[in-house]
């Protein structure tokens, strides 16, 4: 009886050692953070500052005509990162700031008529899946939707993407592939409809074969051959938001895991010894940047706890990449070296002298993200 006893105990310690061990080495880059540097910390206070925030005019003075893609984005970002960690309170704000919005601001509210508008979307959606209230679901559903139901007025150009299956808002810029990944997806995850998901892997599919060079990274347009390092990081993240929900048995996915590994492992090359990416990736003269290191951050966070990316490579990465946005960061929550909007020119050194702001949504969002990302099955 006491050796069957001792047979027992044995097992039992062998199986917590086990446990233990397999805890210790879970993600053990992307755990232990010096003090005020954890994604808890860091992502409670810029989703304050979030709340806190007008609704932004594109980085410039004076008030905003609408609701623009990087407030959604960041919008979009506060409520993963709340609902991650279940804080009541931080939700019930980001809440009551839709509310607000649609009881006594609806001018601001943007039509699905464009690829940076219908974005806005993912808000409601996630709305509903942390509130179950039904209402968020048929305002969201409504953006998802009408990004593949070509309107009354269409051009030529629209017509021809429809017609081919594709969004009608197709036009091939890098930046999209964040955008229509982000709504579709959410509508997706809200409802359980695969038709949603398919058509934005098809869709990016499509983008990659037109648009991926041969070294996994993208010029911003095929007549600027540069890689800027926002628009990079838009696909970057726009792959990975894609490529956490999509499934398996998917027929794209594995194109679109191929095409996103491909270009994790190039940006490898081009980190700086601080941890930050340049705002051109491959000139080691220009500035680094923020917005763009945080949307590679997002997307090698996900890569890592999803099992995409090889941990031991990837996660001093990503632990590297992620303390050094944080020096980026002030007090008051506000993420500086942040390229302003931009546009295609092909000229290097437009993109070297783009504005670098503070506090700017393009900054706040992707910091969002990766803070969401980070306390992944941690």
């Amino acid at each position: 009886m006491f050796q069957k006893k001792k047979s027992v105990y044995i097992v039992i310690l062998l199986l917590c050692i086990v446990s233990v061990r397999s805890t210790f080495g879970q993600h053990k880059y992307l755990q232990k953070w010096p003090k005020g540097k954890s994604p808890e910390e860091i992502g409670l206070l810029v989703a304050g500052r979030f709340v806190q925030s007008a609704h932004p005019n594109w980085g410039n003075p004076g008030p905003a005509n609408e609701i623009t893609y990087p407030e959604t984005c960041a919008w979009y970002g506060a409520l993963l990162f709340a609902g991650r960690i279940q804080h009541d309170i931080l939700l019930k704000a980001l809440q009551g700031r839709y509310e607000i919005l649609q009881a006594t601001e609806r001018k601001l509210i943007p039509k699905a008529d464009h690829v940076d508008h219908t974005v806005f979307g993912s808000i409601p959606l996630e709305l509903y899946m942390l509130t179950k209230d039904n209402k968020y679901l048929k305002q969201g559903i409504r953006y998802a939707d009408q990004q593949w139901q070509l309107p009354d007025k269409a051009t030529t150009a629209e017509k021809d993407w429809h017609d081919k299956g594709f969004s009608w808002q197709t036009r091939l810029w890098i930046d999209d592939m964040f955008m229509i990944s982000t709504i579709q997806a959410q509508a997706y995850r809200a409802t359980g409809d695969v038709s949603y998901i398919n058509r934005a892997a098809r869709e990016m599919v499509m983008y990659l074969s037109q648009l991926q060079r041969s070294n996994g990274l993208f010029y911003h347009a095929d007549d600027v051959p540069i890689f800027w390092g926002r628009g990079n990081g838009w696909y970057a993240a726009g792959m990975a938001e894609l490529l956490r929900s999509l499934p398996l048995e998917n027929p794209y996915r594995a194109e679109i895991l191929a095409g996103y590994q491909k270009m994790m492992l190039t940006l490898l090359d081009y980190q700086d010894t601080t941890g930050m990416w340049k705002q051109i990736i491959d000139d080691p003269t220009a500035w680094n940047e923020s917005s763009g290191t945080a949307m590679f951050t997002y997307a090698m966070t996900l890569g890592v706890k999803n099992g995409w990316l090889e941990e031991r490579k990837f996660g001093p990465v990503v632990r590297k990449s992620w303390l050094a946005l944080t020096e980026y960061i002030d007090t008051l929550g506000d993420v500086s070296e942040v390229c302003e909007g931009t546009n295609k020119k092909n000229d290097k050194q437009y993109y070297l002298d783009r504005r670098r702001l503070k506090g700017d949504m393009h900054g706040q969002a992707p910091i969002l993200w990766t803070a969401f990302a980070l306390l992944q099955n941690n």
